[in-house]
């Protein structure tokens, strides 16, 4: 989700969750500290530092078709108000500039209405391809299916659980990255942070099964380790975040005090709005409950860990560099190639680690494209 994030198909889908509800292992306070873990303990903190290094070569595509010339692309978003669609439109915007093409962006407003509505004025466009950005495919089923008669080209941005090709729905290709990679390092982050020993709250977005995917990944990492201890999963949608938030984190900090040390979330925007709530109950900034993001970086989650207020790490998408890559295989489909199946892989990053910077911006991608694209 990875976190640009896509929408619910219906919160009427869901089993036994509601909004704001919180399951798991943990009414009331946390019991006797559990055993270590020193096996699974070493392999988080492997992990954690592999996810941490900064590579500085591009290890992307660097072989592909020349520069189809005229084309027009639409953007379809979720919401531009959601940072990671924005900032994957905003690369898709800047790669055009490099091939030469012209880009529209129509903002979905974030409603099944409004994304239909403005899937309907994409094609209306008669565009050569439409990026489905941040959604799921199945709230436009009827656009999807005109786009395919008409034999206009999808790309997904966070469209779909898996990165690549899909069948049903029909995409050229899914730019994300595996949702597995990146809820195993959230997990193994918060084990070696902990040393093993933990009482952790997880965040999702039951309505969307993306993020309900990638909470239960999660859990099940933090699992491995007899000495983490899952207090809550707390079911909080994303476009309730802002009103949900404080109040069930201040019901968190009620519940279990000071047992409460780590939390995971599928986005980072719950931090946003957590933060508050820690504030009243005079909780320190660098201090416990030790926040990770599964998903999203945008630039306000940066500014949160660079200053150390409410969060220590978060799991980016590189959102310029996969908007060079969703025109890299538009261009692939104009020319009857295969997608590239690259898959960016997943980057930790903390206060240490982030330089100061308020993205993660990978090296090498820009030059890489434009000598594919002969431009």
């Amino acid at each position: 989700m990875a976190g640009a994030v896509v929408l619910a198909i219906a919160a009427t889908a869901l089993t036994g969750c509601e909004r704001g509800a919180s399951a798991g292992a943990g009414a009331g306070a946390p019991g006797p500290p559990r055993a270590g873990c020193p096996t699974v303990l070493a392999k988080a903190r492997a992990a954690v530092r592999r996810a941490q290094k900064i590579h500085t070569t591009w290890d992307g595509p660097t072989t592909g078709p020349t520069a189809v010339s005229g084309k027009r692309i639409v953007f379809v978003a979720q919401t531009m108000t959601n940072p990671g669609v924005a900032g994957a439109a905003q690369g898709v915007r800047e790669a055009a500039k490099a091939i030469g093409w012209n880009v529209r962006v129509i903002d979905g407003q974030g409603t099944p209405a409004g994304l239909q509505a403005a899937f309907s004025q994409a094609l209306a466009l008669r565009p050569s391809g439409i990026v489905i950005g941040g959604f799921d495919p199945r709230l436009t089923s009827q656009q999807v299916a005109r786009a395919r008669a008409e034999h206009v080209p999808l790309i997904g941005w966070h469209a779909v659980d898996a990165p690549g090709p899909s069948k049903d729905p029909e995409l050229f290709s899914n730019i994300t990255t595996h949702v597995q990679d990146v809820a195993r390092i959230s997990a193994d982050w918060v084990i070696a942070h902990s040393r093993g020993h933990a009482g952790v709250v997880v965040f999702t977005d039951a309505s969307i099964p993306f993020a309900r995917h990638k909470s239960e990944l999660i859990k099940k990492g933090l699992a491995a380790c007899s000495g983490v201890r899952l207090l809550a999963e707390e079911n909080i949608p994303i476009s309730d975040t802002s009103s949900r938030t404080p109040q069930e984190v201040s019901s968190l900090l009620s519940r279990f005090r000071d047992g409460w040390t780590h939390s995971a979330a599928i986005n980072d925007v719950y931090f946003a709005d957590a933060a508050p709530a820690l504030r009243a109950a005079r909780k320190k900034g660098g201090g416990a409950p030790f926040n990770i993001g599964a998903g999203d970086g945008d630039p306000s989650a940066f500014q949160r860990i660079n200053s150390r207020q409410f969060q220590s790490a978060t799991l980016p998408e590189p959102f310029s560099q996969q908007g060079w890559q969703i025109l890299d295989e538009f261009n692939r489909a104009f020319s009857g190639t295969p997608a590239s199946g690259y898959v960016t892989p997943v980057h930790l990053s903390t206060a240490a680690n982030s330089r100061g910077v308020t993205t993660w911006d990978p090296p090498g991608y820009r030059a890489a494209y434009r000598k594919i694209w002969g431009r």
